[in-house]
């Protein structure tokens, strides 16, 4: 597919960002049609050394998620580079950086006395830690210790087992989700007032808003919650449960739903137990009943059942690994791999009827594109030629910072 197919043709992103808060979602723009110019530094984004595993030099962490993008490698630590990427930024749409707070500012590159009144229409996207001001404001923050600051561990595990990270970087793929969200609101309000904004959005600040429902729990009992495993604190049964084979987590959200499960496993009078009536009850009597459906679970075989109960209307899932879900026929159906070469990764999941993403080029190489780029926005041979004798531009990565 070409890229004036996307829902986001036409929209050019100077991508400033690295790890993986800002790559996935300037990805999510990238697989949507924009144009994404990702702007390494000479030593590269970090998480091409974050394996193994590694092909061609380069880790799976990097390859997962910036496909779609060009890359040039700048320095932008001295003038020239700065100027370079002003170049860049003249036809932008949106600059999108996850540097610690303050260091475009260092290096004379600050929203409201530079790149604002430079670059009017420019939306101005920051990932940071905690935000740029407040008691922690500027400090820097990565996934797993936000997830321990923002409450997030500690409503993750069980009694036995303490607080745990969530073994997904939940928050910095939420963070990454709400930039673009952030952007793609920018974007429409410029339609009207035909001006840029500063768009900024914190790990912190998103590690507290994915806390529902605890949060809302909270707030209304002011009891803090407690440790359930896979349980749910306000539904039941909500919860893991092992079978004769493979465990299954049964997500019975209302009394209809307990109702059939209850009569694909053989005992349709529980429900009229006053223990079991309504989820209220349940929850009140989780202890009883988990104890009464291991019983017959353990019975039947898992995958088996969870089809049954899917065909009767109760949601559940047989627990999978990565490799069975990759392999699902369902999988393969939603386009949820994808595969070019010797690249695969995971499909995109928003659905468009007439301008669908797509996956079109795999994740560059370090400042593969870097002399075209420039070519395109202008340069000369000589210019090109200039920069990379000046050690501005790059297309071999600097060892050490």
């Amino acid at each position: 597919m070409n890229a004036s197919t996307g829902t986001l043709a036409g929209i050019k992103v100077i991508d400033l960002t690295r790890i993986l808060s800002g790559p996935y979602g300037s990805q999510i723009l990238a697989d949507h049609g924009a144009t994404v110019i990702k702007v390494e530094p000479p030593a590269g984004d970090e998480t091409r050394d974050w394996g193994p595993p590694f092909r061609d030099g380069t880790a799976s962490y990097f390859v997962g998620v910036n496909r779609n993008k060009r890359s040039i490698a700048l320095d932008l630590t001295k003038p020239e580079g700065r100027e370079v990427l002003f170049r860049l930024l003249e036809d932008a749409d949106v600059l999108f950086e996850n540097f610690k707070t303050g260091q475009l500012a260092k290096w004379g590159l600050d929203w409201e006395t530079v790149l604002k009144p430079r670059f009017p229409r420019l939306i101005y996207a920051q990932i940071s830690g905690f935000g740029p001001d407040g008691p922690l404001g500027g400090l820097p923050g990565y996934d797993a210790a936000v997830q321990a600051s923002s409450g997030l561990m500690s409503i993750n595990g069980s009694p036995e087992s303490g607080p745990i990270r969530l073994g997904t970087p939940i928050v910095d793929l939420g963070t990454g989700l709400n930039a673009v969200i952030g952007i793609l609101m920018a974007l429409i309000e410029r339609q009207r007032s035909g001006r840029g904004q500063h768009v900024e959005c914190s790990l912190y600040d998103v590690g507290i808003s994915l806390l529902h429902p605890h949060a809302a729990n909270y707030f209304m009992s002011g009891e803090p919650p407690k440790l359930l495993g896979n349980s749910h604190p306000n539904i039941c049964p909500y919860d893991q449960y092992r079978t004769r084979t493979r465990p299954i987590f049964l997500a019975v959200g209302n009394d209809t739903q307990f109702r059939r499960l209850c009569e694909v496993l053989g005992v349709p009078e529980l429900p009229t137990d006053a223990r079991f009536k309504t989820n209220r009850d349940r929850v009140q009597h989780r202890a009883e009943l988990n104890q009464i459906l291991l019983d017959l679970l353990l019975e039947h075989d898992g995958p088996a059942l969870a089809s049954r109960l899917l065909d009767a209307g109760v949601p559940v899932g047989p627990v999978q690994s990565i490799p069975e879900v990759m392999d699902d026929p369902h999988t393969k159906h939603r386009d949820m791999v994808v595969e070019m070469g010797a690249y695969r990764g995971t499909g995109i999941p928003l659905k468009f009827d007439r301008t669908p993403g797509a996956a079109r080029t795999v994740p560059p190489a370090f400042g593969a594109d870097g002399q075209a780029i420039l070519a395109e926005h202008g340069f000369t041979a000589e210019e090109i030629d200039g920069l990379k004798a000046q050690g501005i531009l790059h297309d071999q990565r600097r060892k050490g910072k």
